[in-house]
C-alpha cells in the first residue's frame, strides 16, 4: 500500500517499511538507537554505470535471425532493465555522514555491516576505526565468490569485504547458533559427530552470486544473496527486531529479514529498485514516497 504524504515516518509497532528518496534526511528523521542491526550496501564508486539487461528469445516465422528447435527461426531481444550511477566526485563526502547516522541509530548492543569491496573499503576502515572506536571494530568479512570474467593482467578481483563494527564491545548481540553452518573441509580429522553437524562460518564466506538466470534474481543489478544476508541477520538481531538497509537496492535485506521474523525499513532513491521491492515484498510493505 502507498502511505499518505504527511504521516510521520517512524512507527514503532506499525508495518514493514520501504521509503523512496534521499536516504539522509531519512536517516535522520528515525530516532536513535532504533535499530539493533543496520546493513550498508553503498554504491562501491566503480566510475561506472551499473545495469542488468535481460535477453528475451521470440518466435518470428517471418523475420527471425537465427535457428532453433525444429528449425524454427527466431530473434534475440536485448532490452534494459535496470541501472543506476556508481560514480561519485567526492566518494566520502557522500557516504560519511550516513555512516555518522548509522553509528546514532545503532542500539547500544547494536552492530553494522557495511559491505564494499578492494576500491574503499581501506579508506573505510580508517574512517569507521574514528567513529565507533577501533576497540568497537568486529570483523572483517570477505565474501568470496566465483563467476563472471577473469583478467589474465592481474589476479581476478573475486571477493567483497564487509566492515562489521559494534557499538558497545562489551554488549553487542551475537548468537552463533542461530547462524547456518558449513561442512568441514576436512571432515575426516573431526568426529563424525561433529562432520555432520558442519561448523561455523569464519570469517570467509565462500558464497555464489546470485544466478543471473535463477529464481532467485529479482531485476537488479548487484543484487545481493539472500544466504549471506540470512547469515547477518541471524547473527546479529533476534526475532522481532527492527533491521535497516539504507541502500536497499533488489530488497534481499527484507526479504531474509522476513523469513528470520524481523521488521525492516528500507530506504533507496531509485524508483526502479522500489518497484522491484513492491513486487518482491508484497503485501504488507508500507511505501512512502513523500519527503521525511
Amino acid at each position: 500500500m502507498l502511505d499518505r504524504p504527511g504521516t510521520p515516518l517512524w512507527a514503532p509497532f506499525g508495518p514493514d517499511l520501504v521509503v523512496e528518496g534521499d536516504n539522509l534526511p531519512h536517516l535522520r528523521a528515525l530516532p536513535d538507537g532504533a535499530f539493533r542491526l543496520v546493513y550498508l550496501d553503498p554504491p562501491f564508486n566503480t566510475g561506472r554505470q551499473q545495469a542488468r539487461r535481460t535477453t528475451v528469445t521470440r518466435h518470428d516465422p517471418i523475420g527471425g535471425t537465427r535457428m532453433g528447435f525444429h528449425g524454427r527461426p527466431y530473434d534475440v531481444v536485448k532490452g534494459l532493465v535496470t541501472r543506476y550511477d556508481d560514480a561519485f566526485p567526492d566518494y566520502w563526502a557522500f557516504l560519511e555522514p550516513r555512516l555518522e547516522e548509522a553509528w546514532r541509530l545503532l542500539a547500544d548492543d547494536g552492530t553494522l555491516y557495511l559491505h564494499l569491496d578492494q576500491r574503499e573499503v581501506h579508506y573505510a576502515k580508517v574512517l569507521l576505526d574514528a567513529l565507533f572506536g577501533r576497540e568497537c571494530f568486529l570483523n572483517e568479512i570477505v565474501w568470496a565468490y566465483d563467476y563472471g570474467a577473469r583478467t589474465t593482467r592481474r589476479w581476478p578481483a573475486k571477493h567483497d569485504t564487509i566492515l562489521v563494527y559494534v557499538k558497545d564491545p562489551e554488549g553487542y548481540w551475537f548468537d552463533s547458533a542461530a547462524v547456518d553452518r558449513e561442512p568441514y573441509m576436512a571432515p575426516g580429522l573431526v568426529p563424525p559427530e561433529k562432520a555432520a553437524a558442519g561448523k561455523l562460518p569464519t570469517d570467509v564466506w565462500w558464497h555464489t552470486i546470485v544466478s543471473p538466470t535463477g529464481q532467485e534474481k529479482a531485476g537488479y543489478p548487484t543484487q545481493k544473496p539472500l544466504g549471506v544476508l540470512r547469515r547477518i541477520i541471524a547473527a546479529s538481531s533476534r526475532p522481532g527486531d527492527w533491521v535497516l538497509d539504507a541502500f536497499a537496492g533488489s530488497g534481499t535485506t527484507g526479504a531474509a529479514a522476513r523469513e528470520l521474523g524481523r521488521r525492516f525499513v528500507l530506504i533507496d532513491e531509485n524508483p526502479q529498485a522500489i518497484e522491484v521491492m513492491r513486487s518482491r515484498l508484497g503485501a504488507g510493505v508500507l511505501v512512502r514516497t513523500a519527503d521525511p
